[in-house]
Protein backbone atom coordinates (compact mmCIF):
# COMPACT_ATOMS: atom_id res chain seq x y z
CA UNK A 1 0.00 0.00 0.00
CA UNK A 2 2.75 2.44 0.98
CA UNK A 3 4.66 1.55 -2.19
CA UNK A 4 1.60 2.28 -4.34
CA UNK A 5 1.10 5.64 -2.62
CA UNK A 6 4.77 6.50 -3.18
CA UNK A 7 4.56 5.58 -6.88
CA UNK A 8 1.43 7.67 -7.30
CA UNK A 9 3.01 10.66 -5.56
CA UNK A 10 6.14 10.30 -7.70
CA UNK A 11 3.97 10.83 -10.77
CA UNK A 12 1.42 13.29 -9.44
CA UNK A 13 3.62 15.73 -7.49
CA UNK A 14 5.82 16.81 -10.45
CA UNK A 15 2.66 17.24 -12.54
CA UNK A 16 1.05 19.35 -9.82
CA UNK A 17 4.21 21.46 -9.63
CA UNK A 18 4.03 22.00 -13.38
CA UNK A 19 0.35 22.97 -13.22
CA UNK A 20 1.05 25.36 -10.35
CA UNK A 21 3.92 27.05 -12.20
CA UNK A 22 1.78 27.41 -15.32
CA UNK A 23 -0.95 29.05 -13.25
CA UNK A 24 1.57 31.20 -11.37
CA UNK A 25 3.34 32.33 -14.56
CA UNK A 26 0.22 33.38 -16.41
CA UNK A 27 -1.46 34.83 -13.33
CA UNK A 28 1.37 37.38 -13.21
CA UNK A 29 0.69 38.54 -16.78
CA UNK A 30 -1.76 41.25 -17.75
CA UNK A 31 -4.14 40.71 -20.69
CA UNK A 32 -1.76 42.73 -22.88
CA UNK A 33 1.18 40.51 -21.90
CA UNK A 34 -0.82 37.35 -22.57
CA UNK A 35 -1.66 38.75 -25.99
CA UNK A 36 2.04 39.44 -26.53
CA UNK A 37 2.88 35.80 -25.72
CA UNK A 38 0.22 34.69 -28.22
CA UNK A 39 1.65 37.04 -30.86
CA UNK A 40 5.15 35.65 -30.31
CA UNK A 41 3.84 32.16 -31.01
CA UNK A 42 2.20 33.31 -34.21
CA UNK A 43 5.23 35.15 -35.60
CA UNK A 44 7.80 32.47 -34.64
CA UNK A 45 9.85 31.01 -37.48
CA UNK A 46 8.91 27.34 -37.24
CA UNK A 47 11.64 26.34 -39.68
CA UNK A 48 14.09 26.54 -36.78
CA UNK A 49 11.69 24.64 -34.52
CA UNK A 50 11.44 21.84 -37.08
CA UNK A 51 15.23 21.79 -37.48
CA UNK A 52 15.60 21.46 -33.69
CA UNK A 53 13.18 18.52 -33.75
CA UNK A 54 15.24 16.80 -36.48
CA UNK A 55 18.38 17.30 -34.39
CA UNK A 56 16.59 15.85 -31.36
CA UNK A 57 15.60 12.75 -33.34
CA UNK A 58 19.17 12.37 -34.62
CA UNK A 59 20.53 12.46 -31.06
CA UNK A 60 18.05 9.72 -30.07
CA UNK A 61 19.22 7.47 -32.91
CA UNK A 62 22.85 8.02 -31.92
CA UNK A 63 21.96 7.19 -28.29
CA UNK A 64 20.44 3.90 -29.42
CA UNK A 65 23.57 3.03 -31.42
CA UNK A 66 25.78 3.96 -28.45
CA UNK A 67 23.73 1.67 -26.21
CA UNK A 68 24.49 -1.29 -28.47
CA UNK A 69 28.20 -0.64 -27.97
CA UNK A 70 27.70 -1.38 -24.26
CA UNK A 71 25.50 -4.44 -24.80
CA UNK A 72 27.83 -6.19 -27.25
CA UNK A 73 30.71 -6.92 -24.81
CA UNK A 74 28.20 -8.70 -22.55
CA UNK A 75 27.39 -11.11 -25.37
CA UNK A 76 24.09 -9.52 -26.42
CA UNK A 77 23.32 -8.80 -30.07
CA UNK A 78 20.46 -6.34 -30.08
CA UNK A 79 18.93 -5.23 -33.37
CA UNK A 80 19.61 -1.54 -33.91
CA UNK A 81 15.96 -1.03 -34.85
CA UNK A 82 14.92 -2.46 -31.47
CA UNK A 83 17.36 -0.17 -29.66
CA UNK A 84 16.02 2.86 -31.54
CA UNK A 85 12.42 1.98 -30.73
CA UNK A 86 13.29 1.16 -27.10
CA UNK A 87 14.78 4.64 -26.71
CA UNK A 88 11.63 6.16 -28.25
CA UNK A 89 9.36 4.23 -25.89
CA UNK A 90 11.57 5.16 -22.94
CA UNK A 91 11.35 8.89 -23.59
CA UNK A 92 7.58 8.59 -23.90
CA UNK A 93 7.42 6.82 -20.53
CA UNK A 94 9.58 9.54 -18.95
CA UNK A 95 6.79 12.03 -19.66
CA UNK A 96 4.54 9.99 -17.35
CA UNK A 97 6.97 8.65 -14.75
CA UNK A 98 10.24 10.53 -14.12
CA UNK A 99 13.14 8.17 -14.97
CA UNK A 100 10.62 5.38 -15.72
CA UNK A 101 11.98 5.13 -19.24
CA UNK A 102 15.15 3.36 -18.09
CA UNK A 103 13.11 0.37 -16.91
CA UNK A 104 11.06 0.47 -20.11
CA UNK A 105 14.18 0.22 -22.28
CA UNK A 106 15.46 -2.76 -20.31
CA UNK A 107 12.06 -4.51 -20.54
CA UNK A 108 11.87 -4.05 -24.32
CA UNK A 109 15.30 -5.56 -25.10
CA UNK A 110 14.60 -8.31 -22.55
CA UNK A 111 11.38 -9.20 -24.38
CA UNK A 112 12.61 -8.97 -27.96
CA UNK A 113 16.36 -9.69 -27.72
CA UNK A 114 16.50 -11.78 -24.52
CA UNK A 115 18.87 -9.37 -22.75
CA UNK A 116 18.74 -10.09 -18.99
CA UNK A 117 17.10 -7.27 -17.06
CA UNK A 118 20.15 -6.70 -14.86
CA UNK A 119 22.47 -6.39 -17.87
CA UNK A 120 20.09 -4.16 -19.79
CA UNK A 121 19.42 -1.94 -16.81
CA UNK A 122 23.12 -1.91 -15.87
CA UNK A 123 24.18 -0.63 -19.28
CA UNK A 124 21.49 2.05 -19.11
CA UNK A 125 22.76 3.12 -15.67
CA UNK A 126 26.27 3.23 -17.15
CA UNK A 127 25.00 5.49 -19.93
CA UNK A 128 23.25 7.76 -17.46
CA UNK A 129 26.33 7.90 -15.23
CA UNK A 130 28.47 9.10 -18.14
CA UNK A 131 25.79 11.57 -19.24
CA UNK A 132 25.56 12.89 -15.69
CA UNK A 133 29.33 13.47 -15.65
CA UNK A 134 29.03 15.42 -18.91
CA UNK A 135 26.22 17.48 -17.39
CA UNK A 136 28.39 18.17 -14.32
CA UNK A 137 31.18 19.36 -16.63
CA UNK A 138 28.74 21.69 -18.37
CA UNK A 139 27.54 22.96 -14.99
CA UNK A 140 31.17 23.63 -14.00
CA UNK A 141 31.78 25.50 -17.27
CA UNK A 142 28.59 27.50 -16.74
CA UNK A 143 29.63 28.42 -13.20
CA UNK A 144 32.99 29.59 -14.49
CA UNK A 145 31.71 31.77 -17.30
CA UNK A 146 28.44 32.94 -15.74
CA UNK A 147 29.09 32.62 -11.99
CA UNK A 148 27.43 35.85 -10.83
CA UNK A 149 24.24 35.24 -12.80
CA UNK A 150 23.84 31.58 -11.79
CA UNK A 151 24.62 32.39 -8.14
CA UNK A 152 21.89 35.06 -8.05
CA UNK A 153 19.38 32.72 -9.69
CA UNK A 154 20.03 29.75 -7.38
CA UNK A 155 20.08 31.97 -4.30
CA UNK A 156 16.42 32.79 -4.93
CA UNK A 157 15.43 29.11 -4.79
CA UNK A 158 18.03 27.18 -2.76
CA UNK A 159 19.25 28.64 0.51
CA UNK A 160 22.52 27.36 2.03
CA UNK A 161 20.63 26.04 5.09
CA UNK A 162 18.31 23.94 2.93
CA UNK A 163 21.19 22.59 0.87
CA UNK A 164 23.21 21.55 3.93
CA UNK A 165 20.15 19.96 5.57
CA UNK A 166 19.27 17.93 2.47
CA UNK A 167 22.88 16.86 1.98
CA UNK A 168 23.23 15.61 5.57
CA UNK A 169 19.91 13.75 5.54
CA UNK A 170 20.73 12.13 2.19
CA UNK A 171 24.17 11.02 3.35
CA UNK A 172 22.72 9.61 6.57
CA UNK A 173 20.06 7.60 4.75
CA UNK A 174 22.59 6.29 2.25
CA UNK A 175 24.91 5.17 5.05
CA UNK A 176 22.11 3.34 6.87
CA UNK A 177 20.94 1.65 3.65
CA UNK A 178 24.51 0.59 2.83
CA UNK A 179 25.09 -0.98 6.28
CA UNK A 180 21.76 -2.86 6.20
CA UNK A 181 22.39 -4.03 2.66
CA UNK A 182 25.93 -5.22 3.45
CA UNK A 183 25.14 -7.18 6.64
CA UNK A 184 21.73 -8.69 5.86
CA UNK A 185 21.38 -12.32 4.74
CA UNK A 186 17.65 -12.13 4.08
CA UNK A 187 16.55 -13.91 0.87
CA UNK A 188 15.12 -10.73 -0.60
CA UNK A 189 18.34 -8.83 0.11
CA UNK A 190 20.41 -11.67 -1.42
CA UNK A 191 18.29 -11.49 -4.58
CA UNK A 192 18.78 -7.73 -4.68
CA UNK A 193 22.55 -8.23 -4.28
CA UNK A 194 22.55 -10.62 -7.23
CA UNK A 195 20.58 -8.14 -9.31
CA UNK A 196 22.91 -5.30 -8.30
CA UNK A 197 25.96 -7.37 -9.28
CA UNK A 198 24.42 -7.75 -12.73
CA UNK A 199 23.88 -3.99 -12.89
CA UNK A 200 27.52 -3.41 -11.91
CA UNK A 201 28.61 -5.79 -14.66
CA UNK A 202 26.51 -3.79 -17.09
CA UNK A 203 28.12 -0.56 -15.92
CA UNK A 204 31.60 -2.01 -16.33
CA UNK A 205 30.77 -2.98 -19.92
CA UNK A 206 32.10 0.45 -20.94
CA UNK A 207 35.61 -0.67 -19.99
CA UNK A 208 35.16 -4.13 -21.52
CA UNK A 209 34.17 -2.71 -24.87
CA UNK A 210 36.76 -2.60 -27.63
CA UNK A 211 35.01 0.51 -28.88
CA UNK A 212 35.57 2.76 -25.86
CA UNK A 213 36.78 5.66 -28.00
CA UNK A 214 33.72 5.38 -30.22
CA UNK A 215 31.46 5.32 -27.15
CA UNK A 216 32.95 8.52 -25.73
CA UNK A 217 33.00 10.19 -29.15
CA UNK A 218 29.29 9.43 -29.55
CA UNK A 219 28.65 10.72 -26.03
CA UNK A 220 30.20 14.10 -26.80
CA UNK A 221 28.40 14.10 -30.16
CA UNK A 222 25.03 13.54 -28.45
CA UNK A 223 25.58 16.41 -26.05
CA UNK A 224 26.89 18.62 -28.82
CA UNK A 225 23.66 17.98 -30.74
CA UNK A 226 21.62 18.73 -27.60
CA UNK A 227 23.28 22.13 -27.28
CA UNK A 228 22.93 22.81 -31.02
CA UNK A 229 19.26 21.79 -30.85
CA UNK A 230 18.67 24.30 -28.08
CA UNK A 231 20.72 26.99 -29.82
CA UNK A 232 18.81 26.58 -33.09
CA UNK A 233 15.53 27.25 -31.27
CA UNK A 234 16.86 30.68 -30.21
CA UNK A 235 16.56 31.86 -33.83
CA UNK A 236 12.83 31.10 -33.96
CA UNK A 237 12.06 34.48 -32.32
CA UNK A 238 13.55 37.86 -33.35
CA UNK A 239 13.62 38.83 -29.66
CA UNK A 240 15.97 35.93 -28.79
CA UNK A 241 18.06 35.54 -31.94
CA UNK A 242 20.83 37.80 -30.59
CA UNK A 243 21.33 35.81 -27.39
CA UNK A 244 25.04 35.09 -26.88
CA UNK A 245 26.37 31.55 -26.65
CA UNK A 246 27.31 31.79 -22.92
CA UNK A 247 23.68 32.66 -22.19
CA UNK A 248 22.56 29.70 -24.30
CA UNK A 249 24.80 27.34 -22.32
CA UNK A 250 23.49 28.70 -19.01
CA UNK A 251 19.84 28.31 -20.05
CA UNK A 252 20.54 24.88 -21.57
CA UNK A 253 22.21 23.50 -18.43
CA UNK A 254 19.52 24.69 -16.02
CA UNK A 255 16.80 23.62 -18.46
CA UNK A 256 18.36 20.14 -18.67
CA UNK A 257 18.17 19.82 -14.89
CA UNK A 258 14.46 20.66 -14.88
CA UNK A 259 13.79 17.98 -17.50
CA UNK A 260 15.88 15.39 -15.66
CA UNK A 261 14.05 15.75 -12.35
CA UNK A 262 10.45 16.26 -13.50
CA UNK A 263 7.97 14.73 -15.97
CA UNK A 264 9.91 15.95 -18.98
CA UNK A 265 9.94 19.52 -17.65
CA UNK A 266 6.15 20.00 -17.84
CA UNK A 267 5.35 23.53 -16.68
CA UNK A 268 8.75 23.85 -15.04
CA UNK A 269 10.90 24.23 -18.17
CA UNK A 270 9.05 27.28 -19.63
CA UNK A 271 8.95 28.94 -16.20
CA UNK A 272 12.69 28.42 -15.64
CA UNK A 273 13.52 29.64 -19.16
CA UNK A 274 11.58 32.85 -18.52
CA UNK A 275 13.39 33.40 -15.21
CA UNK A 276 16.85 32.70 -16.65
CA UNK A 277 16.42 34.90 -19.71
CA UNK A 278 14.96 37.67 -17.55
CA UNK A 279 18.33 37.82 -15.78
CA UNK A 280 19.74 38.85 -19.16
CA UNK A 281 17.17 41.62 -19.67
CA UNK A 282 14.85 39.58 -21.88
CA UNK A 283 11.16 40.16 -21.11
CA UNK A 284 9.39 37.36 -19.24
CA UNK A 285 6.77 37.21 -21.99
CA UNK A 286 9.50 36.48 -24.52
CA UNK A 287 11.21 33.97 -22.22
CA UNK A 288 7.90 32.23 -21.57
CA UNK A 289 7.10 32.00 -25.28
CA UNK A 290 10.60 30.71 -26.01
CA UNK A 291 10.35 28.14 -23.21
CA UNK A 292 7.02 26.82 -24.44
CA UNK A 293 8.13 26.72 -28.08
CA UNK A 294 11.20 24.71 -27.12
CA UNK A 295 9.34 22.41 -24.72
CA UNK A 296 6.27 21.77 -26.87
CA UNK A 297 8.28 20.99 -30.01
CA UNK A 298 10.48 18.44 -28.24
CA UNK A 299 7.52 16.96 -26.34
CA UNK A 300 5.57 16.53 -29.58
CA UNK A 301 8.62 14.80 -31.03
CA UNK A 302 8.85 12.48 -28.00
CA UNK A 303 5.14 11.59 -28.20
CA UNK A 304 5.19 10.87 -31.95
CA UNK A 305 8.50 9.00 -31.79
CA UNK A 306 7.40 6.99 -28.75
CA UNK A 307 3.98 6.02 -30.11
CA UNK A 308 5.42 5.00 -33.48
CA UNK A 309 8.08 2.94 -31.68
CA UNK A 310 5.50 1.09 -29.58
CA UNK A 311 3.40 0.49 -32.69
CA UNK A 312 6.28 -0.83 -34.83
CA UNK A 313 8.05 -3.00 -32.24
CA UNK A 314 5.75 -6.04 -32.68
CA UNK A 315 5.94 -5.77 -36.51
CA UNK A 316 9.75 -5.64 -36.51
CA UNK A 317 9.85 -8.71 -34.27
CA UNK A 318 7.17 -10.94 -35.78
CA UNK A 319 9.50 -13.95 -36.04
CA UNK A 320 10.44 -13.68 -32.36
CA UNK A 321 6.80 -13.46 -31.33
CA UNK A 322 5.65 -16.39 -33.46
Amino acid sequence: MKKNIFNILKIVLPLLLGVFLIYYSYHQFSEEQLEEVSTLFKKADYTYIFLAMILGLLSDFIRAYRWNILLNPLGHKVKLSNSIMAVGAAYLMNLVIPRGGEVTRAIIVNKYDKVPMDHGFGTIIAERAIDFIILLLLIAITLLIQFDVVKDFLADYITPDKFIYLALVSLGLLLIAFLVFKKSQHNLVLKIKKFVSGIIEGCLSIFKSQKKLKFFFLTFLIWGIYILMFYVTVFALPETENITFPVVITAFVIGSLTIAFTNGGFGVFPFVMAEILFLYDIERTTGTAFGWLSWISQTVLVIIYGLISLWLLPYFNKEKNS
